[in-house]
C-alpha cells in the first residue's frame, strides 16, 4: 500500500456531445501546448501524485494500433520531476471507431489497450482504468447528454455492464505487465434526499443504484430491488454471476469524488435538483467505506473561487482527518484540478468556453488563492502524513 498521496489532476474529459462534436478539456484548457509548464507547476506545489491520462481517442487509433509519441514525452518528464502518475485510461469518451458505451465489443478492445499501455510503461504503479462509471453511464445513457445520448433504463444498464466489464478486464490486462499495480477506482460519491415522505421509496432506489458500478467491480451483492431492476432491463443471470465471481477488490483503493453538487433533492414531480451540502463528505464517504471496507482516497473535489474555494479545501481536508481519526483508512487527498476548467456549469453539454475558476492555477497559470493554501497544507501536513516511496520527496 502506498504512503499518503497529496494529489491534483489534469482535467481530461473528452465526451462526444450533440451533432457528434468532441469536447476535449485538455485542448480547451491549454494542456497540450503547456504540458511542460503544467508539470513544473505540480512540482512547484510540492504535489507528489498526479491524476493524468491521454485522451484514448488520440492514442488508441485502431485494434493493435497506438500513438504513444506525446505520452512518451510526458511520462519521461514526470519521471524526471519525480511525479508519480495515477494513470487515467478512460475519461468519459471512446474513439470514434469504437462508437459508444452500448458497444458490447468495447470491453475486450479496452483490455487490449490497457495491456499495451501497461507493457509500455511498466514502472507506473497506480492506475484508474475507467473514471467515474456512474457519471459516464448516467450522462451517456440515462440523461441523453453525451456519447450515445440515450435516455432509457435498458441503455443505462447496458452501459454500466460494459464499463464495469471493461474496468475489470483492464485491471487483469495491466496486472500481466505490472504485477504490483494498485487500482484507484475514482467514483462519484452521491446521495439523494427525499423532499417528502412519498418520495422515500424512489430516493432509496437511487441511493442503492449509486453503488452499482462499485458493486459490480468489487463483486458485492446488490440490493434485491437493484437485482430485479438489472434483470428487467437486460442483464442475464450469467452476466450478474460474472461480476459476483470477481476477486480484484483487494487490489483497489476506493476513490471517492465529492462536490457540493453530489447531493440531490428528489422533488414530488420525480425530478432531482442540487440540494447543496446536507450531509457532506464525512457522512457519505463513511457510507461507502462501511459497504466495501477498502482504503479510501479523496480523488476529486473543488469549488468556484467566488463561492469559497479556500474554505471548502480546509473543510474537505478536515472531514478527511476526522474520518482517519475514526478508523477509516484514507490514503490520499486531491484538489481537482491543477488549472481552471471549462463548461462544467452545463455538464459539458455545450462547448461555450466558459471558464470555471476551480483550479489551483488559472488558465494563465497564475496561482489562485486556493493553490497557495493547498501548498501550505501540504507543507504543514507532510510530516504527519508522509508521501509514498514511489514519489520523490520535494524540498
Amino acid at each position: 500500500m502506498p504512503g499518503f498521496m497529496f494529489a491534483t489532476g489534469i482535467e481530461n474529459s473528452y465526451p462526444t456531445i450533440a451533432r457528434g462534436k468532441r469536447v476535449d478539456e485538455m485542448d480547451k484548457c491549454g494542456h497540450y501546448t503547456r504540458w511542460k509548464e503544467d508539470l513544473a507547476l505540480v512540482r512547484e506545489m510540492r504535489i507528489t501524485d498526479l491524476r493524468w491520462g491521454p485522451a484514448i481517442y488520440k492514442t488508441f487509433l485502431a485494434p493493435g494500433k497506438y500513438d504513444w509519441t506525446w505520452v512518451d514525452e510526458v511520462v519521461a518528464e514526470m519521471r524526471r520531476l519525480g511525479i508519480a502518475p495515477i494513470m487515467d485510461l478512460l475519461h468519459f469518451g471512446l474513439p470514434d471507431w469504437l462508437g459508444n458505451f452500448q458497444n458490447r465489443d468495447f470491453p475486450q478492445y479496452f483490455a487490449e489497450y490497457a495491456g499495451a499501455f501497461a507493457q509500455r510503461y511498466p514502472d507506473v504503479r497506480h492506475w484508474t482504468p475507467v473514471n467515474e462509471i456512474l457519471v459516464t453511464t448516467l450522462f451517456s445513457a440515462r440523461f441523453g447528454w453525451w456519447n450515445e445520448r440515450l435516455m432509457s433504463e435498458r441503455a443505462f444498464v447496458r452501459a454500466t455492464m460494459n464499463l464495469c466489464k471493461a474496468n475489470l478486464l483492464g485491471m487483469y490486462a495491466i496486472l500481466k505487465h505490472v504485477p504490483d499495480a494498485i487500482f484507484i477506482q475514482s467514483e462519484s460519491s452521491e446521495y439523494t434526499h427525499p423532499s417528502s415522505p412519498k418520495m422515500l421509496k424512489q430516493a432509496h432506489f437511487y441511493n442503492q443504484r449509486r453503488f452499482l458500478p462499485l458493486d459490480l467491480t468489487y463483486g458485492h451483492q446488490v440490493a434485491a430491488e437493484i437485482y430485479r431492476y438489472l434483470i428487467d432491463n437486460g442483464m442475464e443471470e450469467n452476466e450478474y454471476d460474472y461480476f459476483m465471481n470477481q476477486r480484484l477488490k483487494f487490489r483497489c483503493i476506493m476513490g471517492t469524488d465529492y462536490y457540493v453538487t453530489n447531493e440531490h433533492l428528489l422533488r414530488p414531480d420525480g425530478k432531482t435538483v442540487p440540494s447543496g451540502e446536507f450531509f457532506g463528505y464525512y457522512v457519505i464517504a463513511s457510507q461507502y467505506y462501511h459497504r466495501y471496507r477498502l482504503p479510501i482516497m479523496h480523488t476529486e473535489t473543488n469549488l468556484w473561487e467566488k463561492d469559497g474555494s479556500v474554505q471548502w479545501l480546509w473543510k474537505e481536508w478536515n472531514c478527511m482527518l476526522r474520518l482517519r481519526q475514526d478508523g477509516v483508512p484514507i490514503v490520499g487527498f486531491t484538489w481537482y484540478s491543477l488549472t481552471d476548467q471549462m463548461d462544467w456549469e452545463n455538464g459539458l453539454r455545450k462547448d461555450d468556453h466558459v471558464v470555471n475558476p476551480v483550479g489551483l492555477y488559472d488558465l494563465n497559470r497564475k496561482m489562485r488563492k486556493v493553490g497557495k493554501h493547498y501548498r501550505h497544507l501540504i507543507h504543514e501536513w507532510r510530516e504527519i502524513h508522509p508521501a509514498g516511496s514511489s514519489a520523490l520527496m520535494l524540498v
